[in-house]
């Protein structure tokens, strides 16, 4: 790989989600403010909406690095589940003894108890579903039923939920009118601005330990920002590919042919982006002929 070449010490734009990686940019900054203000009012749905890509599931895992510790949290990172196996899962996650084992009676009943047993412990009980539109319907419902355990004074669970925008689709229809009333905090992830893209190209590259001349030039950089329309995972696989290209002739500084390579080995990017570069190309090679023009000819 690259590493040696570019003096990395890891690779700076893998598709995993790393918190290693994090950058406190506005979007992000924004979506934990409403998570930590929501979560300590203690009721109802929060839900975090974005686009593929845009960092859902790196907030999840952000979230729930830093929530505080009187927090007990339960986590499903797939909820692709019948109300049964959501039942059961939340029960493993809580601590339930046995889940898998018992009627469903029984289960939601443990539930409630050990719920009730977690605030009588001063916690409070949090349950994050990441790729939560994912939910069948009837789960939906199952989940919003599991809000209803109560004390006379606050909700025994909240829920967070991250999710694509598919998720309002659903939550449109008149059948889930009550969910959507329980959803008293909700934000939606926009993707990174041109400056965002320098900024968040630059601090992986710094946090991978790299310490060279720069490797990404600004406007190689709002180039990039341009063609994958600010989304993180995309601005991750063309700056990988790009440094493949790179490492692979011998290369020391990212380019525009290498970024039109890149783009064109990308199938997620498309196929407008590479005449919207093309575009941004021309924009500079006239704005170059403007300038030698009016010196040329104005200022003689």
């Amino acid at each position: 790989m690259y590493l040696y070449h570019f003096g990395l010490g890891e690779l700076p734009f893998t598709l995993t989600p790393n918190t290693n990686f994090y950058l406190p940019l506005a979007p992000h900054n924004e979506a934990l403010a409403v998570l930590s203000t929501a979560l300590q009012t203690g009721e109802g749905f929060i839900k975090v909406v974005g686009e593929v890509g845009t960092g859902k599931t790196l907030l999840c895992r952000k979230l729930l690095n830093e929530i505080p510790e009187h927090f007990v949290t339960a986590y499903i990172p797939n909820p692709y589940l019948n109300p049964d196996e959501l039942r059961r899962a939340v029960a493993v996650e809580l601590g339930v003894k046995q889940a898998q084992r018992m009627s469903v009676q029984l289960l939601t009943q443990r539930i409630q108890t050990r719920l009730l047993e977690l605030h009588g412990q001063g916690h409070s009980v949090v349950l994050i579903l990441d790729e939560a539109q994912a939910l069948p319907e009837d789960s939906l419902e199952a989940l919003r039923l599991f809000t209803n355990l109560e004390t006379e004074t606050r909700k025994l669970l909240q829920v967070v939920l991250f999710a694509q925008p598919e998720l309002d689709q659903r939550l449109a229809k008149t059948e889930f009118r009550q969910l959507r009333q329980r959803i008293t905090f909700a934000y939606k992830l926009r993707p990174m601005n041109a400056n965002e893209v320098q900024q968040y190209i630059q601090h992986r590259l710094l946090v991978a330990g790299y310490k060279g001349a720069e490797l990404f030039p600004v406007a190689i950089c709002k180039k990039i920002a341009r063609v994958s329309q600010g989304v993180p995972r995309l601005v991750n696989v063309l700056c990988h590919k790009m440094l493949m290209l790179a490492y692979g002739q011998g290369h020391y500084k990212m380019t525009v042919k290498l970024l039109k390579a890149a783009v064109k080995d990308t199938e997620s990017i498309e196929q407008g982006s590479n005449k919207s570069l093309l575009v941004f190309s021309c924009l500079g090679i006239l704005s170059a002929l403007f300038m030698a023009y009016y010196t040329l000819v104005v200022k003689s």
